[in-house]
């Protein structure tokens, strides 16, 4: 499968009386927004803020972030099965606002969202901070149940998004990207010394409102499986998920898997990149017995070497991780888990919740328990006073200057499991 994926960057965004791209700008229409959020009639009302790097704004609490994109060209729309019709993605062309992103707040939907700011100590620890944010504050109708609220704001931020990528589709690139998977014996016969590597990606599945859905199916309700990388380009897997927001894998991560370009950059030089291994993570052991089997079932039959294996969460889905990584090393494949660490404030406890001698090659995105002071910002969008519920808050976190004291898992994006961040470890 090969995907031309096209970047339009964006260095600025400003409200305009007609939505369009120009001279590195994306130009919005205030109004046409808002009336795409209200056509659920779930919101009682909604306003559109904007969000640069630098400005002095904290955004919170911030549910997803989304980045546009257009199919130009091939089978599918974006975010198929959830926007466009269910047909396979990940083939023929597709146009990107980069530089540019939706994101989503309003009324707290969970306790586990997270803070953008754009500037100061908390920018630095959050890659959205780096983006021309097209801010939606959605407000539900009095006794909107939390699932139904959630879907809603989700929903308005992919149809945002979608609205967004159409201004790019007519547009020439900046810069064009080319990726392709070829078949099992295709690969084989185009790169017979190299590695084959296969990424095994780890989706949120735990529960009520810890969703990932692929294809418009929540990942609760599949079983392990393959895809190809260039489908989540397209949007083929999204973030439904109310977890912590420094782990949380948002739509945009998806969209932007740093692991899946990171492979294809040494496809053909130093490894065969194989494919992508999509399992959920569960709550019975029965579940995550049944999950991590068919993994290492699944990256067995690939005939891989090696396996790249991102995890989303921690706690619970650390047991997840650790059996996915002991049972794919138990076949003789090596493994590389990406995870964070929940290691408690002084960074002396125990990283994770499971562990096993196999898992003897680890990245760490950091440790989440670290406590970070966040100065005030000139301008809130959203709600500041949830600072004290939301995870890695605690009362008394919001300061009558404005200046919150939080753990780290309180940014979204800090300790992403997928690396899409500035944390590590040595």
């Amino acid at each position: 499968m090969k995907l031309e994926l096209g970047s339009i960057f964006i260095k600025d965004i400003q409200f305009a009386a007609e939505s369009k791209v120009e001279n590195e700008t994306l130009y919005v229409n205030k109004e046409e927004v808002r009336q795409i959020i209200l056509e659920d009639q779930n919101f009682k009302s909604a306003d559109v803020e904007l969000a640069k790097p630098g400005e002095s704004i904290r955004i919170m609490p911030v549910k997803d972030v989304i980045e546009p994109r257009v199919k130009v060209q091939g089978p599918g729309g974006i975010f198929p099965g959830m926007v466009n019709k269910v047909e396979t993605v990940g083939s023929g062309k597709t146009n990107v606002l980069k530089g540019a992103a939706v994101v989503t707040t309003g009324k707290i939907v969970g306790f586990q969202e997270g803070i953008i700011d754009m500037t100061g100590p908390g920018a630095e620890y959050t890659p959205f901070s780096q983006l021309n944010n097209l801010v939606l504050v959605c407000e539900p109708i009095d006794g909107l149940k939390q699932h139904e609220h959630e879907k809603a704001l989700r929903f308005a931020g992919y149809k945002v998004a979608i609205y967004l990528g159409e201004l790019a589709r007519n547009l020439t690139p900046d810069v064009v990207e080319t990726f392709e998977t070829p078949s099992i014996i295709e690969g084989f016969k185009m790169y017979p010394e190299l590695p084959r590597v296969a990424y095994v990606l780890m989706l949120q599945s735990q529960g009520l409102m810890h969703d990932t859905y692929v294809y418009g199916v929540d990942a609760k309700q599949s079983l392990t499986t393959m895809i190809y990388p260039t489908e989540l380009m397209d949007g083929a897997i999204v973030s439904g998920n109310c977890v912590s927001a420094c782990d949380k894998n948002t739509t945009y991560h998806h969209l932007n898997n740093p692991v899946i370009h990171d492979l294809f950059a040494e496809h053909g030089k130093t490894l065969n990149f194989v494919g992508v291994i999509i399992t959920n993570e569960n709550v019975y052991l029965a579940d995550k017995e049944r999950s991590s089997n068919w993994s290492a079932k699944l990256a067995e039959f690939l005939g891989v070497d090696g396996v790249i294996i991102s995890q989303e969460g921690f706690g619970n889905p650390d047991t997840d991780l650790i059996m996915n990584c002991k049972k794919i090393e138990a076949k003789g494949i090596k493994t590389v888990i990406i995870t964070d660490e929940y290691a408690g404030r002084d960074g002396s406890s125990q990283s994770l919740a499971d562990a096993d001698a196999s898992a003897d090659a680890v990245v760490t995105g950091g440790n989440a328990n670290e406590v970070i002071e966040l100065p005030p910002m000139d301008k809130i969008v959203g709600y500041a006073d949830v600072a004290d519920i939301i995870a890695g808050g605690f009362d008394g976190s919001l300061h009558a200057d404005g200046s919150i004291t939080a753990e780290l898992q309180v940014i979204t994006g800090a300790t992403n499991e997928m690396g899409f961040n500035k944390l590590s470890a040595r």
